[in-house]
């Protein structure tokens, strides 16, 4: 229990597998409540864009001056090298700086009309952001930082199995904003379905499973919310016959088993020419051996563990399906038989195409290699699956690779890396992998409506000389085009 008596639910260390803290475990009736702050908040807050942008900027200042608090927070609660939990804190400002200085801006609409139109854009209101485990503050801030900039104000929601480095990271960016503007809420479910499908709240953006998300838009549905969902991925690596397996196996291997392989757009199928197979699985092989497993607070672990046990449970049972329809572990296939929840860096080889773990998404550290021998198959195979987040072809030669990779049904295609983002980029998933998009100048309108304010030009008024009802490249403005005329 907290020192007020509010209560609260424990947080698992994953390297131990014990709780080490707790948060609070806010209750669904809150909402009403919270929700109406953060209401209020928004009359002000979308008022003076200025102003915003020299708040994130403040925000993101405050961010970088507290990595030292917020990256051991995270690698302590999520598992991930404190190394890469700096890198989180690091994008994170990072994202509040890059959305500061964007500005929808007014733009003209020219079309030969005597009427002077200009889209205006205006905020939705409160948002929700509901966020998943394996990158907390970041997937965290590539939600409230467009929503933000566009004058909205934000209601986040972080994962029960990681809510102490958002609750601090909320803490932090707040102190340069006013009050309400940005509200973090921690418990247990169903208090991220409440919030989701609460009437004050005008957009929800989630990221998290595929059923979660259809969750979210179904509750969201009922007050005609729109919804950003960014989903789960299965993304493939496809070799061309050409690629160098050496020069490549490392950059194939981190594509993989970042985060423990805990990342939407990580590489989760590899399919290698027939020829170049065995030599794929042993040098992928190779690194995972070699990989030091631990706890993310010591210095010299490389992988961390598994950031919860249902996760671990979901790793184990793919890995034990997938070698028992006839796989082969060439490195790992196991559970380390220590305390916390760390799985073996695995390589799997003469799996089935059709195994769970080839065709679901496994979310771990565990990479099937898959052979071909027509291209064509191969990238059929890639394309195979109820997702489409991401991919990559690999080659030395980059012309062809590229029009291999504009075969492959996904919202992101890498050439030789793979998971690799810019801020400026859009990111947005194809069939299951997601709706909307997030990223760039495109997140920002995303947390926008357009507004259109029409004046007529001086001296010159619109009436029926315009065409009677029509615009000048003759459809009628009830936006029905125009009639043919017999000759």
């Amino acid at each position: 229990m907290s020192e007020r008596g509010d209560a609260c639910f424990p947080v698992v260390d994953p390297a131990t597998g014990q709780p080490f803290d707790e948060a609070p475990d806010r209750r669904s009736r809150e909402l009403d409540a919270i929700v109406d702050r953060a209401h209020h908040a928004w009359h002000a807050w979308r008022a003076d864009s200025a102003a915003r942008g020299v708040a994130l900027l403040a925000a993101a200042d405050a961010v970088a001056a507290a990595a030292g608090d917020l990256a051991p927070l995270l690698t302590r609660e999520q598992g991930k090298p404190l190394a890469e939990s700096h890198a989180e804190v690091a994008r994170t400002a990072a994202r509040l700086r890059y959305f500061a200085a964007l500005d929808p801006g007014r733009q003209p609409i020219v079309d030969g009309r005597p009427v002077r139109g200009e889209i205006r854009w205006r905020s939705l209101g409160p948002v929700a952001a509901i966020v998943p485990w394996n990158f907390p503050l970041q997937l965290a801030s590539a939600k409230f930082a467009p929503a933000l900039a566009a004058g909205n104000t934000v209601v986040l929601k972080p994962s029960p199995f990681t809510p102490l480095a958002t609750q601090l990271l909320g803490s932090v960016v707040s102190t340069a904003l006013p009050e309400h503007v940005l509200t973090v809420v921690t418990g247990r479910e169903p208090l991220g379905a409440c919030l989701a499908a609460h009437r004050g709240i005008r957009h929800v953006t989630f990221t998290g499973s595929v059923a979660g998300g259809r969750a979210v838009a179904r509750g969201a549905g009922a007050s005609l919310a729109r919804v950003t969902l960014e989903l789960g991925g299965n993304d493939a690596a496809v070799l061309l016959d050409d690629v160098d397996v050496d020069g490549i196996a490392d950059r194939l291997f981190q594509g993989a088993f970042r985060n423990c392989g805990q990342v939407c757009m990580a590489i989760k199928r590899v399919y290698a020419p027939a020829r170049l197979y065995t030599r794929v699985v042993e040098a992928l092989a190779d690194r995972a051996r070699a990989v030091v497993v631990g706890a993310g607070l010591d210095p010299g672990t490389q992988m961390g563990p598994l950031n919860n046990l249902p996760q671990l449970a979901r790793v184990e049972r793919y890995t034990a399906r997938a070698l028992g329809d006839g796989a082969r572990a060439a490195a790992g296939g196991r559970r380390l038989d220590r305390p916390g929840y760390f799985f073996a860096p695995t390589i799997l080889a003469d799996v089935p195409p059709d195994s769970a773990v080839v065709v679901e998404e496994q979310f771990g550290p565990v990479l099937p290699v898959l052979p071909y021998d027509n291209l064509d198959d191969a990238v059929a195979a890639a394309n195979g699956t109820g997702f489409g987040l991401g991919g990559s072809v690999w080659s030395t030669d980059l012309d062809r690779a590229e029009a291999v990779a504009e075969r492959l049904e996904c919202g992101t295609a890498w050439i030789n890396h793979h998971a690799e983002l810019s801020l400026a980029q859009p990111f947005a998933g194809t069939k299951d992998s997601g709706v909307g998009v997030a990223g760039g100048p495109w997140g920002l309108y995303g947390n926008l409506r357009p507004f259109v304010v029409h004046r007529p030009e001086p001296g010159r008024e619109p009436g029926a000389e315009e065409g009677q009802g029509r615009d000048p490249d003759g459809r009628r403005q009830d936006g029905n085009p125009p009639r043919r005329e017999r000759p």
